[in-house]
């Protein structure tokens, strides 16, 4: 443990926290998106110690992924740390019905599961996991929005703080300047009058900005500003899969963009799925390039790792998957290599 920690271990005052930790998490939201399977993440507002507050997106995943970390470190029964407590209780992984249905159940479940989290001793909110899945990524300034039907008060009462001139160069920060007043909807979007300057802070979408006005933080369109100094540019976060299609006559390149990490491993099915859907048809089967050249079946989730393990010292274009498909159709088997000048038969089974 750092003696940061031991320092506010020892102590435990509040006060000693810095102004960054997460005293609030409430899920303002679901939103759907398209990865190897559609998926469900949580949009959640979260407010810090400092009065700060800004939105961060996950799947149910992270949350088991933390809370499996979190009982092997300060579970009951953990010996892994001198300090141990009872850590809040996670709603367990459902594996059958609607994904909607089941995300939006999970909504307050949830929501008492991070404020019962943030009510834990110090020494849990310094936690590396924990401020890792709390922190404000890349990957969350450029996720967009699209509703906020859900907000909830703060789980800690937090002390008011007197405004402190910013240290930055106010002149070299992004910055605009309001066209007109603007008044939001909702608790995220910032109000302010026309001639008001706003230093700019993210890009919510090619539509919205997210800025601070006064003491005040929030999102805003863009079409109500003038932009004095702009953001710096972002790249594309979509990454892409490249497919090979292959039939009787010809061979046509397709990339599929779909919203996951490039570290993902998908599974067979939602990766089956995924291409009987783009290519509209249900008698297609999935193929990678082994390290000779030929092409292999693949038929289950260790095929899938294997395709995975073998592709990751391959040079690949940005924003591409490393490893490659090739479609072909599920009774050409001409397209194997069955030479037995290489010592081995390529054995294809039935899917």
């Amino acid at each position: 443990m750092s003696n940061l920690n031991i320092l506010l271990l020892l102590h435990s005052d509040f006060d000693q926290l810095p102004d960054d930790v997460p005293v609030s998490a409430n899920i303002a939201d679901i939103e759907e998106k398209k990865g190897f399977s559609n998926y469900y993440l949580f949009v959640i507002e979260v407010k810090v110690k400092g009065g700060g507050r800004y939105l961060i997106f996950r799947r149910y995943r992270q949350f088991y992924a933390l809370h499996t970390k979190l009982e092997e470190k300060y579970g009951a029964e953990s010996k892994n740390s001198p300090f141990t407590c009872t850590l809040p209780i996670l709603p367990g992984k459902v594996y059958v019905g609607a994904k909607k249905e089941i995300a939006e159940n999970r909504i307050p479940i949830l929501n008492a599961y991070m404020k019962n989290l943030l009510c834990l001793p110090v020494w849990v909110l310094m936690d590396e996991e924990v401020r890792l899945f709390f922190y404000h990524s890349i990957f969350d300034s450029e996720q967009v929005p699209h509703r906020l039907r859900r907000l909830r008060p703060r789980t800690r009462r937090i002390k008011s703080i007197s405004p402190q001139v910013p240290i930055f160069d106010r002149m070299a920060a992004p910055r605009a300047e309001a066209l007109f007043d603007f008044s939001g909807t909702s608790k995220l979007e910032l109000n302010f009058k026309k001639g008001d300057l706003i230093y700019l802070l993210s890009r919510v979408n090619k539509d919205w900005l997210e800025g601070t006005a006064g003491e005040a933080t929030g999102i805003f369109p863009r079409a109500f500003v003038k932009i004095i100094k702009d953001l710096p540019q972002q790249e594309d976060t979509v990454n892409k899969v490249r497919c090979y299609y292959h039939d009787e006559t010809m061979s046509t390149i397709r990339d599929i963009s779909v919203e996951e990490d490039l570290s993902s491993i998908p599974s067979f099915r939602d990766l089956m799925e995924l291409m009987r859907q783009e290519f509209d048809r249900d008698d297609i089967v999935l193929n990678y390039r082994d390290l000779d050249g030929d092409l292999i079946r693949l038929l289950c989730d260790e095929d899938i790792e294997l395709m995975v393990s073998q592709s990751r010292n391959r040079p690949s274009q940005k924003h591409f998957f490393p490893w490659k498909l090739h479609i072909t159709q599920k009774d050409d088997l001409g397209v194997y290599n069955t030479s037995t000048e290489i010592g081995a038969t390529q054995i294809v089974r039935e899917i």
